[in-house]
């Protein structure tokens, strides 16, 4: 029997965390703010707390023995990041980095690859977007992935920018 792929997204408070959940599980749903770890079929959404404060990195850390992909989440809004450096080596998962809020007037999108570039030194990154749409299929295509080398290879089948492999 073959384990069934599973995603954990991660990122700051408002980062798009729980909208983007319900877009790619096509759910009508209004996000909410994120209390404790939300278990829905394929993905599991945390608290932006868990990344924010060092103290809960061992909620992250036991989290992931679940899944067997981690999305960081950067929205493309804020300036600044809350991941460290090299924060994808830590987990022995195949890391997904999704720029969030891509459509957004106030986005900055350059500057939000820049910092998922520092998170994860190699992996795909995507650039999303749960209110048009852009990236979600993508996405959802990725965490059917089960190495890197297919996750490049389904990278480099792509065209249109919307995803970029580091």
């Amino acid at each position: 029997m073959t384990k069934k792929n599973r995603a954990m997204l991660i990122g700051s408070i408002g980062a798009g965390k729980s909208t983007l959940t319900n877009a790619l599980l096509e759910r009508k749903a209004e996000a909410v703010k994120t209390q404790a770890l939300n278990y829905y079929d394929w993905i599991v959404d945390t608290p932006g707390e868990y990344t924010e404060n060092p103290f809960f990195y061992k909620n992250i850390m036991a989290t992931a023995l679940e899944v067997t992909h981690v999305l960081y989440l950067q929205d493309a809004t804020k300036q600044n990041s809350i991941f460290p450096p090299g924060f994808s080596t830590g987990f022995n998962k195949l890391p997904i980095g999704v720029v969030t809020k891509g459509d957004s007037e106030k986005a900055d999108i350059h500057a939000a690859i820049n910092h998922l570039k520092r998170v994860i030194p190699r992996g795909p990154i995507v650039i999303s977007s749960s209110i048009s749409g852009k990236g979600i299929e993508e996405i959802r295509s990725l965490v059917k992935c089960h190495s890197l080398q297919e996750m490049k290879e389904y990278t480099d089948s792509i065209t249109d920018g919307v995803v970029i492999f580091v």
